[in-house]
């Protein structure tokens, strides 16, 4: 056959694949043996920045001009060699649109290479009705995703539910999402769901999943996805990240199919699942191809309430929680909806002296007072328990401690500031036992507060500038 007549024929990028199989039925090499001039000059040889191109010789293998691809691989293999023509999308990273691939098989075997045409077609989402009607099963899964993430009032519950579906259309052991901070050096495991019965170890438990997120990023780089299905493509995982494959073989893992989630060029995370059902590969490939496009947006928008939300609730001056924050506190807890905390204390402090330093020395010195009077009372109590209610008044809650602890914390706290020429504050406390009693524990709190600043004040009345 005249595979370059062949491509030639095309209007769109194609090429030719040659694959080889082995003796023991395994794939092995795919080489390019021809191509037409807008796969080459598109795909295999773009010009760079001057304008030049490489030259394309035919037969060459194909990772000498693409991204060496497991994903390729297997579609090229099961195509040519079992003759079975599919049609997908994929998402290449950096870009905004989505390829169609379409691969066909080619009746020219011999001396154990097999043919396909691999031919690729840009696609914008909104050309939803190709994609539509390759799976019904894919559109209905991902339109019950969607309908979900539409509908929810509980992000990470909902995202829950989703991860389980997903685990359930993978038959996969465990199926994972997590989120990344690449720059931040942070990752979260937001949602993962384990199959009843499984013995299956998460490889999150076997290695610093910040070292595992940014070797899946090179990993994967333009090709969109990563999936492992076969002893052949373990080895190559061992070949390119060994330290990974070491955290695959000691977790248990026999198969993996690994998506990132994008939005905007920005990684924001990963969801993958191992041990999947490798025969619906295709299905399952297709379906969180698409089910992270939309994912990936929901969570972006997540993410950025969740900034904004720390942007409300902080005290911009001194960096803890601020008065808005506090009522939302309270309200919760007046509401049960921190039943687990029985009982607790509710601490007020007032900052002494502040409007005399503000008078005398400017509001910058206030300033930096305040600053002082936050950093003391972080020597007692985590930073999310403290809450700036206003001007010179700090509220804070204090948990898991007996009414006897609470006063020992209490008396330390007034013992601690009562240094005038740093930071000096008036202490009142009130020891609530549950969470119906949070208003009270907070007036009878502010109310002792008050005493013990008016007591100050009578023995020190230079510092009464109020």
């Amino acid at each position: 056959m005249d595979f370059q007549a062949f491509a030639d024929g095309f209007q769109a990028l194609t090429c030719i694949m040659a694959v080889q199989k082995k003796d023991d039925g395994t794939c092995g090499e795919i080489r390019i043996a021809a191509a037409n001039k807008s796969f080459i000059e598109s795909v295999l040889c773009p010009a760079d920045a001057d304008g030049n191109r490489r030259a394309f010789i035919p037969h060459s293998r194909y990772d000498e001009y693409m991204q060496k691809d497991l994903q390729v691989e297997d579609l090229c293999f099961r195509t040519a060699v079992y003759k079975d023509p599919i049609h997908t999308y994929v998402h290449p990273r950096s870009k905004d649109y989505w390829v169609g691939v379409f691969i066909m098989p080619l009746e020219c075997d011999e001396n154990g290479l097999f043919y396909c045409s691999f031919t690729l077609e840009p696609s914008r989402l909104s050309n939803v009705d190709l994609m539509s009607t390759h799976f019904f099963e894919t559109s209905a899964d991902v339109l019950k995703t969607c309908i979900k993430l539409h509908d929810t009032i509980d992000f990470q519950n909902t995202l829950r539910e989703i991860i389980r579906d997903i685990r359930t259309i993978c038959d996969a052991e465990i199926c994972t999402l997590m989120l990344t901070d690449i720059n931040a050096g942070k990752c979260e495991v937001l949602a993962t769901d384990i199959k009843a019965g499984s013995s299956l170890k998460s490889i999150t438990q076997s290695s610093d999943p910040r070292d595992i997120a940014a070797a899946w990023q090179d990993m994967i780089e333009e090709s969109g996805c990563l999936i492992v299905k076969s002893e052949q493509d373990m080895q190559y995982i061992s070949q390119v990240n060994h330290p990974w494959y070491l955290t695959l073989t000691e977790a248990g893992v026999r198969s993996i199919v690994l998506f990132p989630l994008r939005h905007n060029q920005e990684l924001l995370g990963f969801i993958w699942a191992t041990n999947f059902d490798t025969d619906t590969a295709v299905r399952i490939k297709e379906t969180l191809e698409l089910t992270t496009f939309f994912l990936s947006s929901e969570i972006a928008s997540y993410r950025m309430m969740q900034r904004l939300e720390i942007i409300s609730f902080t005290d911009l001056l001194t960096g803890i929680r601020n008065r808005n924050a506090m009522n939302h506190r309270i309200a919760s807890i007046a509401a049960g909806e921190e039943a687990a905390e029985e009982s607790f204390g509710i601490i007020f402090a007032d900052l002494n002296g502040l409007k005399q330093v503000n008078d005398c020395f400017g509001h910058q010195a206030g300033d930096l007072l305040l600053k002082r009077a936050a950093v003391l009372l972080q020597e007692f109590f985590p930073p999310e328990d403290i809450f700036r209610a206003g001007g010179d008044e700090f509220m804070i809650l204090v948990k898991n401690c007996t009414e006897e602890e609470f006063r020992e914390k209490t008396d330390l706290l007034r013992e601690r500031a009562n240094d005038p020429q740093y930071v000096s504050l008036a202490v009142g406390g009130c020891y609530a036992h549950s969470g119906k009693e949070v208003h009270t524990a907070l007036r009878e709190a502010d109310e002792e507060m008050y005493r013990i600043k008016e007591a100050l004040y009578r023995e020190h009345p230079e510092l009464k500038y109020r």
